[in-house]
């Protein structure tokens, strides 16, 4: 698409608000128009949960993030479908499926190379996983946990992963990782509530330290059903330096559903926007845009799915609008914070509203 083109000569957090609009409220109507025609159940969908003309960001119809397990949502023939994505549904319920074709899968990879670029540099780094290799068996029909490890997976080299197939940590694997790379740059990738339960409690109860100083941690996914352990962002960040040495510890924010639109974390805890993404808070009493500084849920707008409807998507999460453009990190664009997930009731409600 030309228009995303236009988008993509620029640097992925260097655009203020009004320049950004410019580019991405057309890119957005063109896409949005595609699955419109595309896609007859999202024209359904769409048309029940706004009959506003999509003039404004804030006008254009979500999707909660739920109808994609109830329903197969496809913007493209089914056989040019190359790969489909599953989320980690919860005990009973059916994981959201992704549909995608090599055009949609190429844009996610193109788009997250971009915006890691901005955090690691363009040259691969070795790389230690903080998960078990086991979870890559099938890869045609991916797991969240799975696409997370294959995507990041591009941005290095020498590939060890710190656990076994029991999830267990593998101290002599690392230990001859980090002999092979001592004052190297490293990459290291995992998800939140992995690294702190299978290798920084190990760490802890086994009085290890690592020396991983010169080393680059991107994590993300939350706590899942370790919320109960969960620590803030801080203890969580002093905690691994503690024990690992990593000083350059980067949270990202992300849905299997938009895959390739992440969320970074800045330098000063902030998540940020790309000119590939947008956000907006809505209050859950009548799903108005929130202020700034005011808790709401949230919607993920996204300009990279062509194969399956998920440009903009209703989440199950509650979170806040910092500022617009003011970071001072220097990247332009929203930036914001998570507190948490919704009651699933008051998301369910909704979702079962649109299926009537």
């Amino acid at each position: 698409m030309h228009l995303l083109e236009k988008i993509e000569q620029n640097d992925p957090f260097s655009l203020i608000k009004k320049d950004k609009d410019e580019l991405f409220l057309p890119a957005l109507k063109e896409l949005h128009q595609l699955h419109l025609d595309s896609c007859s159940d999202f024209k359904k969908i769409a048309s029940i949960i706004s009959k506003n003309k999509t003039i404004y960001l804030e006008d254009f119809p979500f999707l909660p993030v739920r109808l994609f397990k109830d329903f197969e949502l496809i913007s493209v023939d089914r056989n040019n479908i190359k790969k489909i994505m599953t989320s980690s549904g919860t005990t009973g319920t059916m994981p959201s499926k992704i549909f995608l074709d090599s055009d949609t899968a190429s844009r996610q990879t193109k788009v997250l190379t971009k915006i890691l670029n901005t955090y690691i540099g363009n040259k691969r780094l070795p790389m230690l996983i903080i998960d078990s290799k086991s979870v890559l068996k099938n890869r045609n029909n991916f797991s969240a946990r799975g696409a997370g490890i294959l995507g990041f997976s591009m941005f290095g080299f020498d590939i060890h992963y710190a656990l076994d197939d029991e999830m267990n940590i593998d101290i002599p694997t690392i230990q001859e990782f980090l002999n092979k790379y001592n004052g190297n740059n490293i990459l290291v990738f995992g998800f939140t509530f992995i690294v702190w339960e299978y290798f920084i409690n190990i760490l802890q109860s086994e009085n290890i330290k690592l020396n991983l100083k010169n080393s680059i941690l991107i994590h993300g996914g939350g706590w899942k059903k370790l919320i109960d352990k969960a620590v803030d962002n801080i203890t969580f960040k002093d905690t691994i330096t503690e024990w690992s040495g990593i000083k350059r510890i980067y949270n990202y924010y992300g849905l299997v559903e938009q895959t390739g639109s992440i969320y970074m974390e800045c330098e000063y805890g902030h998540l940020h926007t790309s000119i590939y993404s947008d956000i907006i808070f809505r209050r859950h009493q009548d799903f108005t845009v929130c202020n700034i500084g005011e808790e709401g849920i949230i919607q993920l707008i996204s300009l990279l799915p062509l194969s399956y409807p998920g440009h903009s998507i209703l989440t199950e999460d509650l979170g806040v609008l910092i500022g617009i453009d003011t970071c001072s990190c220097g990247r332009k664009g929203k930036y914001f914070k998570i507190n948490g997930r919704i009651k699933n009731a008051e998301v369910r409600g909704c979702s079962d509203t649109l299926q009537k």
